[in-house]
C-alpha cells in the first residue's frame, strides 16, 4: 500500500513505543496515513538514533522489544494507520563493550575462519592478519596500565575483547600478538584503519550485505515483520555505502514483496535516481531543494554573497567561492579524515598493476595521486556500476573525462598521465571482473560517497556561509534558487515518474529545520538590511568575523536567545569547517571564545535587536513557512511530516532536532504562525484522505497560469484537475514592489472552494489579493455536485 502521507517518530529510551502509541489518536486525526519510525533493532544502550544496530534478530528491548513494536502496530492499525520502517543495511556498531555486537565478537575470537568473517567489509592483508580498532585513547605502550585479563576476555575501560583459546595466560605482550585484532591509538583510524566504516566513523562497521547469507541474515526480522502485516514500508538508510545498491534493492523488493520503499540517495545537481531501482523514489531531499530555492530570490543572494566576502573576509578557496570551498574540502577530507580509504584503493591498484605486464611499472606515488585527483573531483556522490557489468551514461558522467583531462595535466610525463585512464576504468569496473578488480570498482563508489557527505555536508556547509538556509541535506549553496519554471518541471517529472516518492522539508538529519529556513531565506529578499543589522551589532566582540555571520544568521532563524542550543549549534558548526577547531584537534580557547562570544551577544541583550529586526520580517516569514508546507504537502509524492513540523518548530543540527515534542493539537482559538500552519497542514492531509485518487500514482501535475505585474510572485498547480494549490513567493519582494495589484491566477473551469475556510468560492480568472485575502497560501478543491 502506498501512504497518503507518513510522519517521522524519534524513538529513544524515553520516547518507546508506548509513547507512540499514546500519540496514535493526534496523528491519526492530523491526516497522515502512515507512522515513519526510526530504526526499530536493537542498538547501542542509550542510542539516541538507533542507527548504530548491534543485532538484526532483535527489537530494541529499550524501546518495549517486539511486543511493543506489535502493538504499537495494533493501536495504529485500529486508527486507520500503518507503519514505515527505516532500517540500516550499510553498516553496524562497534560497541562498548564489543560482545554486544555478537558477529563481531565471533570475528575478534576466530578471525577471517570465523563464519561471520564475510559479514564485514576487512581487509585482512593488511596490518599483518588482523583487525585494528582504534579504541586507545594514547599509543598502546603508554596504556598498559588500563589493559586487564578477566577470564577469557581482555577489558580497557568500557571495552571487552575475546581472548583467542589458549592465551588468556600469556604475558601482556604476547597475548596481544597472539589475538586476531589489534588495539591502537584512536588517531591511527585516519590512516591504518583495515575495515570500512560509515563515513568516518570507526565506531560503526560495513556490513557485506551484497552476501546472500548476509542479507537473509540481517533482514530476516525485519522480513517477519512485513509477512505479519506488523510493517508496510521501508526507508532505506544510506544505499549509497552499499557495493551494489541495485542488485540489493531488487533482492530486498523480491523479499518483501514489492511493498513500497524509499532510498535516501541525494541527486546532485541533474543527477537523476536511476531508473532501473525497484522503489517508489527517494526520501525526498531533491524536493527540499526545489522548495527551499522558491523562497531564496537570485538578485539578492548575489548581494548577500558580496556583503558577506566584504564582512566576513573569506578569501578564494577558504569559504569565499563555493566550487573552490568544495574542492578544498574534499582534499582536506580525502588526505586526513578518508587517509585510510586511500591507501586501500592504492593497495588494491597496486595489485592489479602487479597483475598486469601492461601496468605494473606504474609508480604508487601516480596510482595514490590519480585516485585522489579522480574522487576530489566526481561531482556527485558517486557512480553505479559493477566490475565488468554495463556503464551507463550517468556513471560515465561520475567519473567525468574533463575531470581526467585535469589530472593527466599534472603529470609531467605522458606515460605517467596513463595512470589516470587505468584508474577511471577500474572505478568505472570497464577492466572486466576478478576479485581486485570488483573490490576497486566498489570501494571507489563507496568511497567517493563517503568523501562527498564529509567535504560538502559536513565541511564546505560549515565553511562558505552567505546565506545558511542554503547549506541543506540535498542543497547547492552555489546555486540556491529555483525559478517557477524549474519547479513546475521537477514536479512534472516526478508525477510522471516517480509519483510515489518521498517529499521531505524537515528530517533527523536536516541542518535546521524548515522553520529556520524559511526565516533566513527573508535575508535574501533584503540584503542590505542585513549588512546594516551586522554592522549595528559590530560592537559585540566575536572570535572571527566569519563565526559572527553565521552566529547572527542562526540567531536569526532560530528566534529565541536560547544560549545552550545556539552555543551546541556553533560548536559543532566551527568543529564541522575545521579552520579554528576540530573534534579530533579541539581548540579549547577558540571554542571558549565561541561560547562567550554567544553570551554576549546571540544569547545576551543585543538579542533584542535581531529580534525587532526579525519582527519587521514576520509578515515575510510566514509566507514563506506556510508556503514551503503547503506545497511540501500538495506536489507530487508522498510528503513525510517530521515529528512536531506541523506547527511552526524552530530546531538547530542534531542532536536538538531530536527534542521531544508535544502531540496535542492547538487550543480552540489559537492564533499566530503556529496554529496557522496547523491549519494549512490538516486541511492539505485531510483532502488527501478524502481524495487520494487525485495525489496518488495516477494523479497529475498541471502549472497553472499566472497573469499580471506580479505574476512571478505566485507559484499555482492543478493536480488531478481537482484540487488546486497557490502560494506566495519573495512577498518582501512583492510588498516593495507595490502587492499584487490586478495580478490574477487563472483557474480550470469549474467552481473552486477554499479548503481551510468555509464559505469561499472562486471560478475562472480570480485576483490574486482576494484570493491570498487572508493568507499567503490557497488549497482549493473542484465543488463536486
Amino acid at each position: 500500500m502506498t501512504p497518503t502521507a507518513t510522519y517521522r517518530l524519534q524513538l529513544r529510551s524515553d520516547f518507546p513505543f508506548s509513547a507512540a502509541e499514546e500519540a496514535v489518536p493526534y496523528l491519526a486525526a492530523l491526516g497522515v496515513s502512515h507512522l515513519h519510525l526510526s530504526p526499530v533493532l536493537e542498538a547501542v544502550p542509550g542510542s539516541e538514533h538507533g542507527y548504530d544496530v548491534v543485532d538484526h534478530a532483535r527489537v530494541r528491548a529499550e524501546l518495549g522489544g517486539e511486543e511493543g513494536l506489535r502493538a504499537l502496530s495494533r493501536t495504529a492499525r485500529a486508527h486507520g494507520l500503518g507503519l514505515i520502517l527505516d532500517i540500516v543495511p550499510n553498516h553496524m556498531a562497534v560497541p562498548a563493550p564489543e560482545s554486544l555486537n555478537r558477529p563481531l565478537w565471533e570475528v575478534l575470537r576466530e578471525g577471517p575462519g570465523s563464519p561471520y568473517a564475510r559479514w564485514f567489509d576487512i581487509d585482512w592483508e593488511a596490518a599483518g592478519g588482523k583487525i585494528l580498532l582504534p579504541v586507545l585513547a594514547h599509543r598502546i605502550g603508554d596504556e598498559l596500565e588500563g589493559l586487564t585479563v578477566d577470564g577469557e576476555t581482555l577489558r580497557y575501560y568500557d571495552h571487552v575483547f575475546p581472548l583467542r583459546e589458549g592465551t588468556a595466560r600469556l604475558p601482556l605482550a604476547e597475548l596481544l600478538d597472539a589475538q586476531w585484532y589489534r588495539l591502537t591509538w584512536w588517531r591511527l583510524a585516519r590512516t591504518e584503519l583495515n575495515y570500512r566504516r560509515f563515513f568516518t566513523i570507526s565506531e560503526l562497521i560495513g556490513v557485506r550485505v551484497e552476501d546472500p547469507e548476509v542479507f537473509a541474515a540481517s533482514h530476516a526480522k525485519i522480513l517477519q515483520l512485513m509477512e505479519d502485516g506488523v510493517v508496510e514500508g521501508l526507508r532505506i538508510d544510506h544505499p549509497d555505502g552499499l557495493a551494489d545498491p541495485e542488485a540489493y534493492l531488487r533482492r530486498l523488493g523480491a523479499a518483501a514483496g514489492g511493498r513500497w520503499t524509499v532510498v535516501e540517495k541525494i541527486l546532485t545537481g541533474g543527477e537523476r535516481l536511476p531508473a532501473e531501482w525497484p522503489v517508489a523514489g527517494t526520501t525526498g531531499y531533491d524536493a527540499l531543494y526545489r522548495i527551499d530555492g522558491l523562497f531564496t530570490d537570485p538578485d539578492g543572494v548575489g548581494e548577500l554573497t558580496a556583503h558577506y566576502r566584504d564582512f566576513a573576509g573569506p578569501s578564494g578557496d577558504r569559504g569565499g567561492y563555493w566550487e573552490a570551498t568544495v574542492r578544498r574540502s574534499a582534499y582536506k577530507v580525502l588526505t586526513h579524515e578518508l587517509a585510510a580509504e586511500t591507501r586501500y584503493l592504492v593497495r588494491t591498484a597496486e595489485r592489479i598493476c602487479a597483475a598486469d605486464p601492461a601496468s605494473r611499472d606504474f609508480a604508487p606515488w601516480a596510482l595514490r595521486t590519480a585516485v585522489r585527483e579522480l574522487l576530489v573531483r566526481v561531482p556527485v556522490y558517486r557512480p553505479y556500476v559493477t566490475a565488468g557489468g554495463p556503464c551507463p551514461e550517468s556513471a560515465e558522467a561520475a567519473v567525468p573525462v574533463e575531470a581526467v583531462r585535469q589530472v593527466k595535466a599534472a603529470f609531467a610525463v605522458p606515460e605517467e598521465a596513463a595512470v589516470v585512464d587505468l584508474v577511471r576504468d577500474l572505478a568505472l569496473g570497464r577492466l572486466g571482473g576478478g576479485p581486485d578488480r570488483a573490490a576497486f570498482c566498489a570501494r571507489f563508489a563507496q568511497t567517493a560517497s563517503a568523501l562527498r557527505a564529509k567535504s560538502v555536508e559536513d565541511t564546505a556547509f560549515y565553511r562558505y556561509t552567505p546565506l545558511i538556509s542554503a547549506n541543506e541535506v540535498g542543497g547547492d549553496p552555489g546555486a540556491p534558487t529555483s525559478a517557477p519554471a524549474d519547479f513546475h518541471a521537477f514536479c512534472a517529472r516526478l508525477a510522471r515518474d516517480w509519483p510515489a516518492t518521498g517529499t521531505v522539508l524537515s528530517t533527523h538529519d536536516t541542518k535546521r529545520s524548515a522553520d529556520v529556513r524559511a526565516r533566513i531565506a527573508v535575508l535574501s529578499e533584503c540584503p542590505q538590511r542585513w549588512a546594516r543589522l551586522l554592522a549595528g551589532l559590530a560592537s559585540v566582540p566575536a572570535p572571527d568575523a566569519h563565526l559572527a555571520w553565521t552566529a547572527w544568521q542562526t540567531a536569526l532563524g532560530f528566534g529565541e536567545p536560547d544560549g545552550e542550543r545556539l552555543t551546541a549549534a556553533l560548536l559543532k558548526s566551527v568543529r564541522e569547517a575545521g579552520l579554528h577547531t576540530s573534534w579530533t584537534e579541539q581548540d579549547a580557547v577558540y571554542e571558549q571564545a565561541v561560547a562567550d562570544f554567544v553570551a554576549a551577544g546571540p544569547a545576551g541583550p543585543p538579542f533584542e535587536t535581531v529580534a525587532k529586526f526579525a519582527r519587521d520580517l514576520d509578515p515575510y516569514v510566514r509566507a514563506n513557512v506556510l508556503g514551503a508546507a503547503l506545497l511540501h504537502l500538495t506536489m507530487p509524492g508522498v510528503p513525510d511530516l517530521y515529528q512536531g513540523t506541523e506547527r511552526e518548530f524552530r530546531a538547530l543540527v542534531d542532536p536538538d532536532n531530536r527534542r521531544p515534542v508535544d502531540f496535542t493539537p492547538p487550543a480552540a482559538g489559537d492564533e499566530g504562525l503556529s496554529a496557522e500552519k496547523y491549519a494549512v497542514t490538516v486541511a492539505a492531509l485531510g483532502l488527501r484522505r478524502e481524495r487520494p485518487d487525485v495525489f496518488d500514482e495516477s494523479g497529475t501535475y498541471t502549472p497553472l497560469t499566472v497573469l499580471g505585474p506580479a505574476a512571478d510572485h505566485c507559484v499555482a498547480f492543478c493536480r488531478s484537475g481537482e484540487a488546486v494549490t497557490a502560494v506566495t513567493r519573495l512577498s518582501l519582494r512583492l510588498a516593495e514592489a507595490g502587492g499584487w495589484r490586478d495580478t490574477e491566477l487563472v483557474l480550470p473551469e469549474g467552481v473552486w472552494g477554499d479548503v481551510p475556510a468555509s464559505g469561499r468560492a472562486f471560478s475562472g480568472s480570480v485576483r490574486v489579493a482576494e484570493l491570498f485575502a487572508t493568507r499567503p497560501v490557497s488549497l482549493l478543491a473542484r465543488e463536486r455536485a
